[in-house]
């Protein structure tokens, strides 16, 4: 039988520049005893379902979650063309939520995982890095674990502000489709290998034969253009559902956090 859970729309302050406040929906287990939680950031389209999908395979486990809107606070439109200019704007809400989560008595501040699609993949992937954990996260402690969905794998290697160096230590998973037009077909493996050669961090990447970007996204299929799509040259971007691979990337992901977060 899955844990009874209650459900709040929450607000809490963040310093990033021009957005005061964060937005989110906040799941936790009814019996009140303190627990894990998971952090959803969203990718450029905002809230869209994802986020939900993913989250109830998390509360399944037992896993609060909160999936935060990044958006709403600065005004910001759906797509590509609206949003800030770099992840790292960004990074300031996903660390106000880990410090929002710590303050609940239904959460243990020390088994606080984050996860995201696309834009929000690279918010959990910098999180990872201590020269953002370490001047954001204030008293609070790290992510203890980070799940990134089609993160735009060729950027980390070649834009120095995505660099992931000196990692926190907290364990990563990194997945990807075959067909995602950000990368090539290997990109994902290439950033899991590059990132082991580093050292630092346990790291597991998973590959979908098939999928594309936004491949767990339950919508009509879509074409959007993105100046870092096709590794930095810019161009269309295909998105369409593959439930094959978001069902299995869901398994994946709550395998891990339920391993990473010590609920198993």
């Amino acid at each position: 039988m899955s844990p009874q859970f209650r459900t709040a729309y929450v607000a809490f302050e963040t310093n990033a520049d021009r957005a005061p406040w964060v937005a989110g929906k906040f799941r936790a287990p009814a019996s009140g005893r303190p627990g894990p939680a998971v952090v959803i950031c969203h990718g450029s389209d905002g809230v869209d379902g994802r986020g939900e999908f993913h989250a109830r395979a998390l509360n399944e486990g037992g896993i609060a979650t909160l999936e935060i809107d990044m958006w709403a606070a600065r005004g910001s439109t759906r797509g590509a063309a609206a949003r800030p200019g770099s992840p790292v704007e960004t990074l300031p809400d996903a660390f106000a939520a880990l410090r929002f989560l710590g303050r609940q008595p239904e959460i243990d501040p020390a088994r606080v995982g984050v996860m995201g699609f696309s834009w929000g993949g690279v918010v959990t992937l910098l999180s990872a890095t201590r020269r953002h954990a370490d001047a954001l996260r204030g008293e609070a402690p790290a992510f203890a674990a980070h799940a990134a969905f089609y993160p735009v794998c060729w950027a980390y290697l070649r834009v120095p502000a995505l660099a992931l160096t000196d990692l926190t230590g907290a364990p990563i998973l990194i997945q990807t489709g075959d067909a995602d037009a950000y990368d090539a077909p290997d990109g994902g493996e290439a950033l899991v290998q590059a990132l082991r050669a580093a050292g630092g961090a346990p790291v597991r990447g998973v590959t979908h034969a098939g999928a594309g970007h936004g491949f767990d996204r339950d919508l009509p299929a879509q074409t959007i253009v993105d100046p870092f799509a096709h590794r930095g040259a810019g161009g269309p971007v295909p998105m369409a559902f593959h439930r094959q691979a978001a069902e299995a990337a869901r398994a994946e992901m709550a395998r891990f956090f339920l391993d990473a977060l010590h609920m198993t």
